[in-house]
């Protein structure tokens, strides 16, 4: 079976260390997918975050609130309520920066993979989604 177009031949060898690259471009599209998804989880979550102390916030100070921990809810103060959904907060955009770091070397790394095997194959590879 010919996955090259019709009249079209494959002149260049694939070596050892041209497959541990394809491997490793391979694993780095599994992990920046991986990354994506979670990105996407943390902004909503965020975002859930921030919709719900901006609704609390208008609610009397002195008022009790239940909040989540864990496995369980807690009846806790308003104030101390919108404390801990700062922190929160704060612990999910932390997780975003990283994550984003994270997803900048890992699209730096597979850039550099792209020059070294397009440079090598040329269209007889096609490492786009």
């Amino acid at each position: 079976m010919e996955l090259l177009p019709q009249g079209k031949k494959n002149t260049v060898k694939v070596l050892y260390e041209d497959q541990q690259r394809i491997n490793e471009f391979s694993k780095l599209v599994l992990k920046k997918d991986d990354i994506t998804l979670d990105l996407e989880r943390q902004r909503q979550e965020k975002e859930y975050l921030d919709d719900i102390s901006m609704e609390i916030e208008l609610i009397d100070e002195d008022d009790e609130l239940q909040y989540k921990v864990g496995e369980l809810f807690v009846y806790l103060k308003q104030s101390e309520v919108v404390e801990l959904l700062e922190k929160d907060i704060e612990a999910i955009e932390q997780r975003i920066t990283e994550l984003e770091n994270q997803d900048e070397e890992v699209e730096k790394k597979m850039n550099s993979l792209k020059v070294i095997l397009y440079n090598k194959f040329g269209d007889n590879i096609n490492l786009e989604r």
